[in-house]
């Protein structure tokens, strides 16, 4: 069969997605770092994955774990040098692995340079024009320049003292104060970002994974507009209008990029994290001439539940495949409460909200990790390409008990610890259950407290171990390369199932995922399960592939 990277790799690949301050910590500094990636790569070739995905490593202040980026051509000090991600690159294709890094380009740290020169230069100059700059309302300009609120929580301006002393203009910044936003109707800044990209593609990275691709272009005159407690975040719907997520002007940019990769040998690829509804608007992003991918949030979204479920797959397989791209499926990442947590809440949390011992609802570890299993499994059987999040494979749930001391989301602190933010996902791995800081670090430090749960779940403990999360990640991963069932194209075929049970086949594969319905049977060899049949019965939150003769 044919190997998945030899052509258009990124339309059925496996990409896991490495939070690098999270990852392996190399050095004993508590924090993650390109070594101790290097050093791990290994595990991930072994765990049958085809690329990483790695969140920004470049030089940064780390007020916002590094989307607040001070230099876009180095790699920050706390992870290493552009040596070390050079062998990095070198160590990953060795091992078969492709190499997608992380690229911010709707704003820039406080500290870059450029905004350091907008702050020491005069209203209307060249350099404030590279950001939003505006005069404020009000009599003496005390007010902001519009109502919007930021990502983070409260305003999404915030005034400047100019060089004479004087209370001055605003400048906007969706996220946090310490993240200016780029004017991105300026060609200065366009041209900036595509040599960026150039100097990546040139150090052999093998695209990019872009960053709040749904921002950038701000609404002409910049009108008032309150998003709904109700939606994600970072949400940008096809009906609200919003003035700063998912305007038309940002197409042009995607365009510009394209031509840039498509210059480069090897199957170079965008991939958009764009938070938009419904599925045909987020579509748009994955038009022929601009990105190959974009995140499958709806998916991500949706609940434990058969209809929904089925619902999602189909529409997401039908609007992508009608502008030529492919689906892409994903449960977790930096930003999201993992899935074995999210899939047993007892109420919904908007993405970006997080949860705490405090929040209602929560679930039992148990039952949500065996959600997890089903839905991941369910998952890996569907065509196009899927995204894991860096311990997902372990079977990592929420980090809950993180003391408020500890937090270092700046949601958390921007909202006086209304949202618990995202530190919940981003806790450092386990890999060794007897080990300091379970392997994480030599030194026993890591920059948030590991629960104890990570002791049971820590990769050495699973590895080998029959019925372990890993080991169905491995089989699964395994099977799904060799029966090429995210290859195949068209849409799913479900079969006839009561309430509750999808099912559906690939060749001569059979895919039972038994979401809420009664015990359902199966015939067949058993390829992987993610919880074990009951008199050949599959019961309720499981999925197992079975080989059905044709």
């Amino acid at each position: 069969m044919t190997d998945v990277r030899d052509q258009e790799w990124w339309r059925s690949s496996v990409i896991y997605q490495i939070y690098p301050r999270s990852f392996a910590d190399s050095n004993g500094t508590g924090v993650g770092d390109l070594r101790g990636i290097t050093e791990r790569l290994g595990s991930l070739a072994d765990l049958g994955v085809d690329a990483i995905w790695l969140s920004p490593f470049y030089r940064s202040p780390q007020r916002d774990a590094g989307y607040d980026v001070s230099d876009f051509r180095d790699v920050d000090p706390l992870f290493g040098t552009l040596a070390d991600f050079d062998a990095m690159v070198a160590r990953a294709h060795a091992l078969g692995l492709r190499v997608i890094a992380d690229i911010v380009p709707n704003h820039s740290s406080s500290d870059h340079p450029w905004f350091q020169e907008a702050l020491a230069s005069a209203p209307g100059s060249p350099e404030r024009a590279r950001y939003v700059f505006r005069d404020g309302k009000g009599e003496d300009g005390e007010l902001p320049p519009n109502n919007w609120e930021s990502v983070f929580g409260g305003p999404m301006w915030t005034r400047v003292t100019e060089a004479d002393g004087t209370a001055g203009q605003w400048y906007l910044h969706i996220f946090d104060p310490s993240q200016p936003d780029f004017n991105w109707e300026l060609e200065e800044v366009r041209a900036e970002f595509d040599g960026v990209l150039r100097f990546w593609l040139d150090r052999g990275v093998d695209g990019f994974r872009v960053d709040v691709a749904h921002g950038l272009i701000k609404a002409d005159g910049l009108p008032d507009f309150v998003q709904s407690d109700e939606e994600a975040s970072m949400g940008g719907g096809a009906a609200t209008q919003s003035p700063y997520w998912a305007q038309d002007g940002v197409h042009e940019v995607w365009r510009r990029w394209r031509r840039i990769v498509d210059e480069y040998d090897g199957d170079r690829i965008l991939a958009a994290e764009a938070w938009v509804y419904p599925l045909d608007f987020m579509a748009n992003w994955v038009r022929p001439d601009e990105m190959h991918q974009t995140f499958n949030f709806g998916y991500m979204e949706t609940d434990w539940d058969a209809d929904a479920l089925r619902a999602v797959i189909d529409d997401s397989i039908a609007t992508f495949g009608a502008v030529g791209a492919p689906s892409t499926w994903v449960l977790s990442n930096h930003d999201m409460i993992r899935h074995a947590t999210r899939l047993s809440l007892g109420e919904d949390t908007p993405q970006g909200h997080g949860i705490g011992p405090d929040s209602p609802g929560l679930p039992d570890i148990e039952e949500g990790i065996r959600r997890a299993r089903a839905a991941s499994l369910l998952m890996l059987s569907l065509p196009g390409g899927a995204y894991l999040y860096q311990g997902e494979e372990l079977g990592l749930p929420e980090a809950v008990d993180i003391p408020g001391e500890a937090r270092q989301d700046p949601t958390w602190h921007r909202t006086e610890g209304e949202r618990y933010g995202r530190d919940g996902c981003r806790v450092p791995l386990p890999w060794e259950a007897d080990a300091p800081a379970y392997g994480f670090s030599p030194t026993g430090e890591a920059w948030l407290p590991q629960p104890a749960v990570y002791g049971v779940l820590a990769r050495d403990a699973q590895l080998g171990v029959e019925g372990s999360t890993l080991e169905m990640y491995r089989t699964a991963l395994r099977l799904r390369r060799e029966l090429g069932l995210g290859t195949v194209a068209g849409a799913v075929t479900w079969d006839e199932t009561p309430a509750g049970v999808l099912a559906h086949r690939v060749g001569d594969v059979h895919v039972v995922a038994n979401v809420s319905g009664a015990p359902f049977p199966v015939e067949g060899e058993v390829l992987v399960t993610s919880h074990a049949l009951e008199d050949g019965m599959v019961p309720a939150d499981a999925t197992v592939w079975v080989r059905v003769p044709e």
